[in-house]
């Protein structure tokens, strides 16, 4: 299956973002001169620089045009906080147990996400974080092996998945959703909390230059776990 056009053009842009052709604040091509150059209709065109600016990478003014956005907005955007950093940061005292990390293939579910062939080798972690020794998120994470293959290597009871992806593979993409769930048995068995627990849940992707790298599902008790945040734009 052919790459559908818009897409085309957003990774075109990225790439020239990327390498410096278009630097920060810089004018980028209208949707005109897009449409003439991939030879797609105008709407085509506006899908692509719409979605950009939905994602924090563009910024469009009416009258004016369409500019690559602040890259201190762009990073504001994309931030994914580590629940170690809120924990500390909110005083209290951060830790966690590996209950799972081993190596599994993708099923269908795991491959779409991970954008890769159903049956490719992914690595599976699952760790529970507690604050001052109560659990406050299970958080089942797969990730790709063939961009991290030392990923089933680590000691995630003293270096969180977060920590080591910001490492090894710097975000530069993220997609969420977020839902109210009653959790499953077995989820709130290692969370500490009744049967049919309500709960706060989080399925997280996110990407570096080389692709999709991990496919989270992160579950927290609702009145246990608050999700905020605050981002500062130019």
């Amino acid at each position: 299956m052919s790459t559908p056009k818009f897409t085309q053009i957003k990774d075109h842009i990225r790439a020239q973002i990327e390498s410096g052709e278009l630097p920060e604040l810089a004018r980028v091509a209208s949707e005109n001169e897009l449409a003439e150059q991939f030879q797609v209709s105008r709407m085509t065109a506006r899908r692509a620089l719409q979605e950009l600016t939905e994602e924090g990478v563009l910024s469009r003014s009416k009258g004016a045009g369409t500019f690559v956005a602040s890259f201190k907005s762009q990073s504001s955007v994309l931030q994914i906080r580590s629940i170690k950093d809120e924990i500390n940061e909110n005083g209290g005292i951060y830790s966690a147990q590996l209950l799972q990390l081993d190596s599994v293939p993708a099923d269908d579910e795991i491959a779409k996400n991970l954008q890769i062939k159903a049956g490719s080798k992914v690595f599976q972690s699952v760790v529970l974080h507690r604050n001052n020794g109560l659990p406050v998120q299970l958080e089942q994470r797969f990730v790709n092996a063939s961009l991290l293959p030392a990923y089933g290597e680590q000691d995630f009871s003293k270096l969180t998945p977060h920590e080591y992806l910001s490492q090894e593979a710097p975000l530069t993409e993220a997609s969420q959703e977020i839902a109210a769930v009653v959790a499953k048995d077995s989820v709130c068995e290692h969370l500490q909390t009744p049967e049919q627990t309500a709960c706060l849940q989080i399925k997280r992707r996110t990407w570096s230059r080389a692709g999709v790298v991990s496919f989270a599902i992160l579950t927290s008790p609702g009145d246990r776990y608050r999700l905020g945040g605050h981002s500062v734009f130019n």
